[in-house]
């Protein structure tokens, strides 16, 4: 006997609907289970969540090429993307397991409990990872789920009676209505909750942040120059605020954390004496200030993952000094700090650049404010020079001073170079890609970057001409982009610009066209106008 059989018999109107009621109750059960999951990933942490987990899941195991190909295409919202394809193959499923349960309810049932066991092993699976509780809200969603599907699926409407002789019993419509409303009004009060408890468990992070007053610099970063900023429309300004700064990371919820429960150890190889610093200890400790730029590994040729701010924090090279660690040139052991975030990511910089006098810094403050949270409050690393994904690690709690031989870090298992200094580069900033200046005067302007080494000339190409030099705005330091402007005197017609930068050390930017990995995109930036 099928586990359907004990359902009411009905008529043939009823028979005919079976099925779409059947997939409304998988779509139904699906939400309750995501609902109730999250709602107890709020009260055991947010990153335990089934469509978080599963979501880091496939971060982790996505390769490098598709990953700069979601952030080409989305951008920042590469993460949005990735949540929303989650939740729609989600949808996919519940529809589908709920007409299976149509005949068989305890198998659909039982689909919907294997999904918890998916959702449970990808939390488990995290690097980032507390232990058993983070399979929880996995498990207590499946079981709601399942419960809810295999008593919606009760109320169904069963098979059309082959006798003819036989008189159907009515389907009790009104029942299987009233039960869908109720599953579907718990699942949003459960989600609404879900929203409440989150929102509690990142209130104690956002206090301790509003808290937080940043002391006066020691070393204070020079004013910038007057004429750092050049006065042509279009450019993008000097000084990139925080709402506008690019964001890479693979950070599905943006980790909240509590400054004043923060804690940074340090250890590892040639570490003669560990330490343990709290938010407090880095901030009684003598703060630098410089103006720094980023720029992420993923950046196109002509791309917008670069940006420059001011940045305030601690010399690491001291702190590490303190702990009695020497760069592999001075004899020490260690040629790897490994430095590990709050969510789990691991960012692998070589020890003789962190100390080889540049202001690698931990981080505490951006633009004049502490970090805000997407850029890594309280703390986040930086190391000028080299792309983020070896030298920016977020939410930093500890460093590991270690050797490249004896551990890869996240994106070196991933195909990426184990040391990456940041290429010399340029991009045109106006006018944009097609654009239609008129004829006569037309400013092309944009900014250059070679990070540590400084850029010393930019030039500037019509069509197949020569190289003609641009002016270059006035230099803040090697560490900062330095923006440039031509007076183009454009004629008629189609037109090709390019630009190209001359570094500190002579290095012309390389015409030769690479994509990002493994250590970054190698070219020269052009934008195609037509003039009226």
């Amino acid at each position: 006997m099928s586990d359907h059989d004990k359902t009411p018999r009905t008529s043939s109107a009823g028979t005919r609907i079976r099925l779409p009621l059947g997939a409304l109750s998988g779509l139904l059960a699906g939400g309750a289970a995501l609902a109730v999951a999250e709602s107890a990933a709020a009260a055991v942490r947010p990153q335990a969540g089934p469509v978080v987990a599963v979501g880091g899941a496939a971060i982790d195991r996505t390769p490098a090429a598709v990953k700069d190909w979601a952030i080409r295409t989305f951008g920042s919202d590469d993460k949005l993307v990735l949540q929303l394809g989650i939740l729609a193959v989600l949808a996919l499923f519940a529809l589908a397991l709920g007409a299976l349960a149509v005949r068989h309810r305890r198998t659909g049932a039982g689909g919907v409990l294997a999904f918890g066991v998916v959702g449970a092993a990808a939390a488990l699976g995290r690097p980032d990872s507390t232990g058993v509780t983070d399979a929880l809200p996995s498990v207590l969603g499946a079981i709601a789920g399942a419960v809810l599907l295999y008593v919606l699926a009760g109320l169904l409407p069963a098979p059309r009676r082959t006798d003819p002789g036989e008189r159907g019993e009515g389907w009790d419509r009104r029942r299987f209505v009233l039960a869908a409303t109720a599953a579907a009004a718990a699942s949003a009060g459960a989600g609404v909750l879900g929203r409440a408890l989150s929102g509690a468990g990142g209130r104690e992070a956002v206090a301790s942040r509003e808290n937080v007053t940043l002391p006066p610099p020691g070393s204070p970063a020079p004013a910038v120059p007057r004429r750092a900023q050049v006065r042509v429309e279009g450019v993008s300004p000097f000084i990139t605020p925080n709402g506008d700064f690019y964001r890479v990371d693979t950070a599905l919820v943006v980790p909240k954390v509590d400054a004043t429960a923060w804690r940074l150890r340090v250890h590892g190889d040639g570490v003669a004496r560990e330490k343990t610093l709290t938010f407090d200890d880095l901030l009684r400790r003598e703060l630098i200030e410089r103006d720094i730029t980023l720029t992420c590994v993923s950046n196109e040729v002509g791309g917008p993952y670069v940006g420059n701010a001011r940045w305030i924090g601690v010399r690491l090279a001291d702190l590490l000094e303190e702990c009695g660690v020497r760069p592999p040139s001075k004899g020490g052991p260690a040629d790897q700090l490994v430095a590990r975030s709050v969510d789990g990511m691991t960012i692998g910089s070589p020890v003789e650049e962190v100390m080889d006098g540049r202001d690698a810094m931990l981080a505490v403050g951006m633009n004049g404010e502490p970090l805000p949270f997407a850029h890594g409050f309280p703390v986040r690393m930086l190391v000028p020079g080299l792309y983020g994904y070896v030298s920016a690690c977020k939410w930093i709690e500890d460093i590991e001073l270690t050797t490249f031989d004896a551990y890869d870090a996240y994106w070196v298992k991933r195909d990426w170079a184990r040391e990456a200094p940041i290429k010399t580069q340029s991009r045109i900033d106006t006018p944009k890609p097609f654009a239609r200046p008129k004829a006569g005067t037309v400013m092309v302007a944009g900014v250059a970057w070679a990070q540590h080494r400084g850029i010393d000339k930019v030039e500037i190409r019509v069509d197949d001409g020569p190289w003609q030099e641009a002016t270059l705005a006035a230099e803040d330091s090697r560490d900062t982009w330095r923006q440039w402007s031509f007076a183009w005197q454009a004629t008629k017609g189609g037109h090709n610009l390019t630009v190209r930068a001359t570094d500190r050390t002579g290095e012309v930017q390389t015409e030769k066209r690479t994509r990002t990995v493994p250590d970054g995109a190698s070219g020269r930036h052009s934008v195609v106008v037509t003039v009226d």
